[in-house]
């Protein structure tokens, strides 16, 4: 039996219509040389299904789970709206649990991980679109590719056939500043267009996904096509 959803307030709609609109403005105002807005995707991790299906009617279609149990129990209550980014660190063993109900993975990191997803793409006779994060700040507690490693391990993706590489990802450090920041926001940006033009085959270099609620602005100004934004939405 299908769960029910108990609607938000008048109060609660009103409040995340603002943040919503406060978010896409900053996103517009620092992306204008780009001549492209950011994607908001909303990351849902501390949201209930009544907080996340009033987002459709604001025009904020794709959203961000970090975890696939979190994920798959919220999925019977959101209707089959929303384009589902998985946006955490994904373990290998389960992958195919949410491999029939994401667009795209964002957290790809290391070979075992490219050759599960795409053995269970084929399985599927389908291409699941993944970023390839990067540890551009090097930190040890975080994954990621190394930005040394980022060419040898986007070739070696590109010859599997149930991945579709579509760009980068990076999460940026907690305790840095908005300088450091704006450096490895800078930084990824480079990547991207050094990525780019290399033209490797089978490699789309479309989407760089960086920046969250406290730096999405600073992402957008460097080149960010996607945002992850939660915190800034539901509060």
């Amino acid at each position: 039996m299908k769960a029910c959803v108990c609607a938000c307030s008048d109060g609660e709609k009103k409040m995340l219509k603002e943040n919503v609109e406060a978010v896409q403005h900053l996103l517009e105002k620092e992306s204008e040389k780009w001549g492209r807005v950011p994607r908001l995707i909303a990351v849902t991790k501390f949201a209930t299904p009544e907080m996340i299906l009033p987002l459709y009617d604001l025009g904020v279609k794709d959203i961000g789970e970090n975890k696939v149990q979190v994920l798959r129990e919220k999925l019977p209550q959101l209707e089959g709206k929303f384009q589902i980014h998985l946006i955490g660190r994904l373990q290998s063993n389960k992958v195919k649990y949410i491999i029939d109900d994401v667009c795209m993975i964002h957290s790809l990191d290391r070979m075992s991980l490219a050759q599960e997803i795409d053995r269970q793409a084929r399985m599927r006779g389908k291409r699941m679109d993944v970023l390839v994060q990067v540890n551009v700040a090097r930190e040890p507690q975080k994954g990621g590719v190394a930005e040394e490693e980022l060419l040898p391990f986007l070739r070696a993706c590109a010859a599997l056939p149930g991945l579709q590489v579509k760009g980068l990802m990076a999460i940026m450090p907690l305790d840095a500043d908005r300088e450091e920041l704006s450096g490895y926001f800078s930084r990824m940006r480079t990547l991207f267009d050094d990525v780019t033009k290399e033209n490797i085959e089978n490699i789309q270099m479309q989407e760089l996904s960086m920046g969250m609620s406290r730096d999405f602005d600073l992402a957008a100004r460097y080149g960010a096509t996607m945002v992850r934004v939660g915190s800034r939405l539901f509060q």
